[in-house]
């Protein structure tokens, strides 16, 4: 079996970011990404998709995002910014390569089954495959009965599919917003949401919202280890999807009430046909692979402080929403994530 230092279970930002600091600490690190590059959940992202934050705040360790720092980079920049950062480390980095399972070795290692790839053993392994993989479904009134189509976000690319169809978007976040105003111009469209839609004004007194979070320290407080469940964040706004819900495309309705056949039903009692029920739902941690080790709660979470294990001191996780603060699953929050992992675990190796 082949042993290595420190194995790093996906390749997206938080993989590389990771591999990035783990050798700014000595250790040999090996990213190993499900997918045929080391993108992560990226190019599987819709189509129209920009960062929320501005390039400038967009960076990753040791990399600035480059460009006008005040733009927000389309989808297919963060892709090839990945694929840059990527030739640029001095690290191990393997595509096609899946994590089945991680099991504990009686010396204390890690033992991984790698799928269709035999096995690794690893003194150390970070957990950075992110929540793509684990789209939230939650139990809406009668949504198992509806005789239409049922989509999660993931699987949303572009509007032209829906156009002429009566589509119903759950979900109150920036996605939930953004893919719902898309479609809006040639379709009916419905932002479902169980509480009034919340915004956040993209620029405030002439700064962007990414600097106030900075400059007021939002960005850094440890609000992680409060959070039981991921809350929903307001929707970044510079304006046009609040003037889109307000002008009724989409509208906005509170959750409805229940579902027969292809008719859902509103709160007041009215009903209508309906086509698509599309899913912005956000995600939970994809980190079935963790099972045998006993590392996660009965809802998949993982049971760590601070990032790192609590069942095994050499697993460390990051990426993950709310993991730490605000930004952990960003490009902006991956790089203060990842160093002080880095550090628990070559501190953890050093001593075992």
């Amino acid at each position: 079996m082949e042993q290595v230092d420190v194995a790093v279970i996906g390749g997206g930002q938080s993989g590389l970011a990771a591999a990035h600091a783990l050798r700014r600490q000595g250790r040999e690190p090996v990213a190993l990404e499900a997918s045929d590059r080391p993108t992560g959940s990226w190019p599987r992202y819709y189509d129209s998709l920009t960062l929320f934050s501005p390039a400038g705040y967009s960076s990753l360790p040791g990399m600035p995002f480059g460009g006008d720092p005040d733009r927000h980079p389309h989808r297919d920049e963060v892709v090839t910014c990945l694929l840059r950062y990527a030739d640029r480390l001095d690290a191990d980095i393997r595509a096609r390569t899946r994590v089945g399972e991680v099991r504990a070795a009686v010396d204390g290692t890690f033992a991984l089954d790698l799928e269709g790839a035999g096995e690794l053993s690893a003194r150390g392994v970070v957990a950075a495959s992110g929540t793509f993989g684990r789209p939230y479904c939650p139990a809406l009134p009668g949504l198992e009965g509806f005789a239409g189509a049922v989509l999660h976000a993931a699987e949303y690319r572009t509007p032209g599919p829906f156009a002429g169809q009566r589509t119903v978007v759950a979900g109150a976040g920036n996605s939930a917003a953004q893919i719902a105003a898309e479609p809006a111009a040639h379709a009916q469209v419905t932002l479902a949401t169980r509480h009034p839609v919340h915004f956040a004004a993209q620029r405030t007194l002439g700064r962007d919202l990414h600097w106030w979070l900075k400059r007021t320290g939002a960005d850094t407080l440890p609000l992680g280890r409060f959070l039981r469940t991921p809350p929903t964040q307001p929707v970044i706004d510079d304006g046009r999807y609040r003037a889109a819900i307000t002008s009724g495309a989409p509208d906005r309705r509170p959750m409805f009430t229940g579902i027969d056949g292809a008719k859902v039903t509103w709160a007041g009692g009215h009903s209508e046909e309906v086509d698509t029920i599309l899913l912005a739902t956000g995600y939970r941690p994809d980190l079935a692979y963790l099972g045998p080790l006993g590392a996660l709660d009965e809802h998949g979470h993982p049971i760590h402080r601070e990032d790192v294990s609590l069942t095994h001191p050499g697993l460390a996780y990051v990426g993950l929403e709310w993991q730490r603060g605000l930004p952990s699953n960003s490009l902006r929050g991956v790089g203060r994530d990842t160093e002080r992992i880095a550090r628990h675990l070559a501190a953890h190796l050093t001593r075992s």
